[in-house]
This record gives structure tokens, sequence and C-alpha cells, in this order.
């Protein structure tokens, strides 16, 4: 995990631990600190356990299908179970380290006053990780800190990838069942971003903008490996793809790296952009896809600073290139799996090089 990532949750749950404490204080006159803290971070707990879907995570992805007037009171009966159940295993804790004189029975007993106190208090945090799912864990602390408030200029990876077929999935089921077919194509991606410490910056259309600080996404060549993790996941899951939306989605992935101008825009509605060639040739060569043949390219600039690339995957030359709006050719080449494209299984490390140094 990330040290932003980190630091959010951590701070979240020390707020959870904190409005228990808060309640000793206004409701017991701070006759025991320690388990006030107690019972908050376990309700905390408990209740962010289920909106990250740690835990009853089938339920929860259900309830999320549900439409607006049911989602809501699904939803909120759900939260009511979780923070009687986190007060359960508060009261567990505080009655096993002596922190009451309460007997067991009623240190886990849960009073109309504490839950809906508690339900307030997670309807603030609910809301602050919403705001944060709504614009991206690492774009919402750095507006939180006015990172960006001056432009900076920083060396980024950027990752387009570009869901294949949306145009004609939309005119053969309508504009409603391609939006969620969408939906479900972006909320695969989430977690293979997360464990290669990427970071989902926007979607256009039916494209999402994945990016990476130049030495976090070169660091084990994880702006690659973040490619072929969303692919082997829509790959293990074919059969509920075609079960659920009578087609596997297909994606077209464009990686490229350099300087950009990185800075906060907006005033009613903040966010954060890109400015500069860099974004400009990604999308460039996302369109290279289709006429080349292949649904992975990178460009050679990028390929030269990665070193060595995930095991099972290897580079091919596919040389350079004219781009729109570009003076200088680009050299490209596509990332494979091995033994794909009539490439050898065992040139996985040494087929880098060897495709640099073809297009030099």
């Amino acid at each position: 995990m990330l040290p932003h990532h980190r630091w959010f949750w951590g701070a979240i749950l020390l707020a959870a631990a904190s409005a228990g404490l808060l309640y000793n204080f206004i409701f017991a006159q701070g006759a025991s600190p320690a388990a006030g803290f107690v019972y908050g971070l376990c309700m905390g707990s408990a209740a962010l356990a289920f909106d990250r879907g740690l835990i009853l995570g089938g339920l929860q992805a259900k309830i999320r299908r549900l439409p607006a007037s049911l989602y809501v009171p699904a939803a909120e009966f759900v939260y009511v179970l979780m923070i009687v159940a986190g007060n359960a295993l508060g009261g567990l804790v505080v009655w096993g380290l002596s922190l009451t004189g309460d007997p067991l029975s009623e240190a886990v007993r849960i009073t109309p006053r504490v839950l809906t106190y508690a339900l307030a208090v997670s309807a603030v945090l609910v809301f602050v990780i919403r705001m944060r799912d709504l614009i991206g864990g690492e774009v919402f602390v750095n507006l939180l800190i006015g990172r960006y408030h001056k432009p900076v200029r920083e060396e980024r990876i950027f990752l387009f990838l570009d869901v294949v077929g949306s145009t004609a999935f939309a005119e053969t089921h309508g504009d409603l069942r391609a939006q969620e077919y969408l939906s479900a194509v972006f909320a695969t991606l989430a977690e293979p971003v997360r464990r290669n410490a990427g970071s989902t910056d926007d979607y256009i259309g039916d494209l999402a903008m994945i990016t990476w600080p130049m030495q976090r996404g070169l660091k084990d060549a994880r702006c690659v490996a973040c490619v072929f993790d969303v692919l082997d996941r829509i790959e293990a899951e074919a059969e509920t793809w075609t079960a659920r939306f009578g087609t596997v989605p297909r994606l077209r992935a464009a990686l490229h790296g350099g300087s950009v101008v990185t800075a906060e825009v907006g005033i009613d509605r903040h966010k954060i952009a890109y400015f500069g060639d860099a974004v400009n040739v990604t999308s460039r060569i996302e369109a290279l896809c289709r006429p080349l043949g292949v649904d992975v390219l990178i460009s050679q600039d990028l390929l030269d600073r990665l070193g060595d690339l995930p095991p099972g995957i290897h580079a091919r030359s596919l040389g350079a290139h004219a781009l729109r709006g570009r003076g200088q050719p680009l050299s490209v080449a596509t990332l494979e799996r091995a033994g794909v494209g009539g490439a050898r299984p065992t040139a996985v490390a040494g087929a880098v090089p060897v495709a640099a140094a073809a297009i030099r």
C-alpha cells in the first residue's frame, strides 16, 4: 500500500476512534476514555470493512446494483448491522481488558443513542471516502494538501486504456446498457491499478487514463505489469462477462512517459490536469493500435527506460511512425506474452534491448 493510502485510512480510523472518545466525554463525563476509544475504533473498522468490500463483499456488490430507491435503505440497514457488530466487538474487548465495570451483557449491548451517534459519524466518514473515490485517492490527497496549487513540472508515465467496440455495443444494446458495461469494465481496472501503485486520474468516454510518477511507474515495470494484470483479470472472468453482457471486453493500451506540467485548475470544480506533449503522444500511440493490428503499444523512449520487463512479457519492435501534430516520427513496440506473435518463449528479458537496437 502506498504511503498516501496508509495515511488516509489511518486518519479515517483515528477519526472513528476519536469520535468514540468524544462520545465518552459528552455522555459519560470522561469516565472511561480508553473504552470510548476502543468502541469507536471497532465500530468504525466494521463499517469501513464493509464499505471497502473486505467483509460481505458479495452483498455489497448486489446492493450497489440496486436502484436508488432501494439502494439507500438497504445500505443504511447493513451499516446498522455493521455498527451493532462493531459495538459488540468493542464491548467484548473493553470487558476483557477490564475497562468497564459493566457485565458483558451490558458492555456488548447497543443503545439507541449510541446507534444514532455512530450512524451520524459513519455518514460523515463515508461521505469523505466517497469524495475520495469520486476523484481518486492520490488526486484527493494532492488537492487536500495543495500540492499542485502552483503548476509543477514533473515526469509521469501515462497509460491509456480504451474499451474496443463500446460504440457498437451501445448501438446494439442501448446507451444505458452500454454505460453499465463501461462502468463494469472500469471497475475491473481498480484493483490491478491499485496493486501496481498507479492512479486512475480520468475517464474520457470509453477510455481510462492511468498515471504514475516516473520513478514509481518504472520500478519493477509496474506500468507494464498493470496492463497485463488488467487483461488477465478480464480473461479469468470471461464466463462472467459473457453471461452478464454477452461479450468479453477487449482493450487497447498505450504507454508513454515524459515531462508534463501538473496543475490544479478550475474555480467551481477543481481538478488536477496535465499539460504537455507526453499526454498528446500517448493518445496518438493509442490511435496507432488499430492500423498496426496490435492491442498494446509502448513508446521506445519509455521502453528504453524500463530495463527488465515483467516475467513472461517481451517487446517486439514495430518501427518508427509519424504521429499527427508531431514533427519527428516516434518509434514504438508492442508488448506481448512470450510465445505470441512468433517470438521465442525464452526471449523474455533479452528481447527488450534487441527490439530497441533494431529501430535506433
